[in-house]
């Protein structure tokens, strides 16, 4: 009795021991609960919402050390400065953050500063969310407000930082003016949301534009932003929620100055459309020297083929008979090798069952010989085989029926085609084999809501790859067979034209981005599996 006195008190005193420890470790220090508290301005020098404003220095006064994050980006002033102003701190922490102003200001304007979230903690990097410093110059706030929504008209997401711009309509007013000069007021739509409040604003009529600025200086620039419009003018005081589609334009034509990038080719960039665009040579070519214009698949460019001959520089002629503009160039001939053959098969190893083989050719493809090509399954059986030229593609297409778990071997004997200098291919031999049906899955879909023909569906790839499309101009169930298991992204475009390509807009012109609704989500299509879906359309 005595020894299990002994031995429970032993144990007892163990106990002890391991709680005593576990309490002193979970003792240690921590630091503290995390700051989860935002920067807290108490103190504006002038103050928020000052009238008669005749300060060039801002101070905003905060309740802990803050810093600068990205404020070149977030800060949006209303209506813009003409010189972006000085800020700090830039680099460290302080207190307090100030702002040189560098304009003359306008008389009697409601100027808004919005910080976006540029402003946080030295800490954790709370941010002080949208803080907003308004300021006029005249006797009065301008206090009203607009609302609305910014959406791509083309991609299912919209770009971050889209900036919204209101330019007052009066008699100096033109459209061209969005290049030219900053708008009256500006917002920006951020990082986190598509939703835009411009403020602040006084009554008048308007016109509303957006524009992803990648100048970041507050104009349209047609080559490299994206813009969205409403048509009608805008009249505040409104209580209307607007809706701008952002597009990017057909830029206006434009030619690039040519340049050599071969001893064999020189290559004519160009903006714009170039459905009538002719490459005339103005130097005399010799009769023996073989030319060749073609477009560079996905590319705004022609590419000028010619048999190298001596010669200093050549002169051409660009025109564009659709604007009927010439434009005269010369080029200085270069020290470079010529282009040689080169093929690239649009398939190795697996193909599905509704691909087509196409080799393609990095030069002119002027001719080819179906004879010099066959193909055979794995059992060396011969399988009917249709060979065709494709021309815009610059490709030798091969077409044939497919049967599942099968290996086919595409030979192609030297000669098969011939390039424009009259290059020829070495012998080729691809292996290319299919999978099973239950390999691939079917979606169908159906339409409803307010449809209106004609449309285009189409399937796409999350990151925006085009992998099936179906033109029609009726109700029908839509069928995409023999998909690879993924998850897919639906759209309809709705063809007003009836041109079969969606077609962007025109601010000049006062054309909207034919309209383009998105299935809400994505649609996972699995192996072996027939779905079936409803896609409903909203006005």
């Amino acid at each position: 009795m005595a020894i299990t006195k002994r031995f429970i008190a032993g144990l007892f005193l163990l106990f002890m021991a391991l709680a005593l420890h576990q309490c002193a470790r979970r003792g240690s220090p921590t630091g503290g609960p995390k700051d989860t508290q935002a920067p807290v301005l108490i103190k504006a020098e002038p103050e928020n919402l000052t009238i008669n404003f005749k300060s060039n220095k801002i101070r905003l006064y905060f309740d802990e050390y803050i810093k600068l994050q990205d404020v070149q980006n977030q800060l949006i002033v209303s209506p813009p400065f003409l010189y972006p102003p000085d800020i700090s701190p830039q680099g460290g922490a302080s207190k307090y953050v100030e702002l040189t102003i560098k304009d003359t200001l306008r008389e009697n304007t409601t100027y808004t500063l919005n910080f976006g979230q540029s402003i946080v903690d030295n800490n954790e990097n709370n941010p002080s969310s949208y803080l907003t410093y308004v300021f006029s110059t005249g006797d009065y706030i301008d206090s009203l407000a607009l609302l609305g929504v910014v959406k791509d008209a083309f991609s299912k997401e919209t770009d971050e930082f889209i900036s919204v711009m209101l330019y007052e309509i009066d008699t100096a007013y033109t459209d061209s003016i969005i290049n030219k000069k900053p708008p009256n007021y500006i917002t920006n739509t951020q990082d986190s949301t598509t939703i835009f409040r411009l403020q602040n604003l006084k009554a008048g009529k308007y016109r509303l534009i957006a524009v992803k600025d990648e100048g970041k200086n507050n104009l349209y620039d047609a080559v490299t932003d994206k813009i969205g419009f409403v048509e009608d003018t805008i009249t505040l005081p409104s209580d209307s929620i607007y809706l701008l589609n952002l597009f990017r334009e057909v830029p206006k034509y434009g030619p690039s100055t040519p340049k050599f990038s071969a001893a064999n080719k020189i290559i004519f960039g160009y903006n714009g459309y170039n459905e009538q665009l002719q490459i005339n040579p103005i130097t005399p070519i010799p009769d023996s020297i073989r030319t060749y214009v073609a477009k560079e698949p996905g590319k705004d460019t022609l590419n000028y083929w010619f048999t190298p001959f001596e010669v200093d520089s050549l002169i051409f002629e660009v025109l564009n008979e659709r604007i009927q503009k010439r434009d005269t160039f010369t080029v200085k001939t270069r020290k470079l090798p010529s282009d040689s053959l080169v093929l690239s098969p649009k398939y190795r190893g697996t193909i599905g069952f509704l691909d087509t083989m196409a080799i393609g050719a990095n030069i002119p493809i002027l001719q080819i010989d179906t004879s010099r090509a066959s193909l055979t399954n794995k059992d060396t059986i011969p399988q009917a085989l249709k060979i065709q030229l494709d021309t815009l593609g610059n490709s030798m297409v091969f077409d044939f029926d497919k049967e599942p778990n099968e290996t086919y071997s595409l030979s192609i004997l030297p000669g098969a085609l011939t390039e424009l200098f009259g290059a020829t291919n070495d012998t080729l031999l691809y292996k290319l084999k299919t999978g099973s049906y239950a390999d691939y899955g079917n979606l169908r879909i159906r339409l409803e809501g307010a449809v209106t023909y004609p449309i285009i569906l189409q399937l796409i790839e999350p990151k925006g790859k085009m992998v099936r499309s179906i033109i029609s101009e009726e109700d029908m169930l839509y069928e995409f067979n023999l998909l690879e298991p993924k998850k897919y992204l639906l759209r309809v475009i709705f063809d007003a034209n009836a041109n079969q390509r969606w077609d962007t807009g025109n601010f000049l012109e006062k054309i909207q981005p034919e309209k383009i609704v998105y299935f809400p989500s994505e649609i996972e299509v699995r192996a072996n599996w027939e779905l079936e879906q409803v896609f409903p359309i909203e006005e």
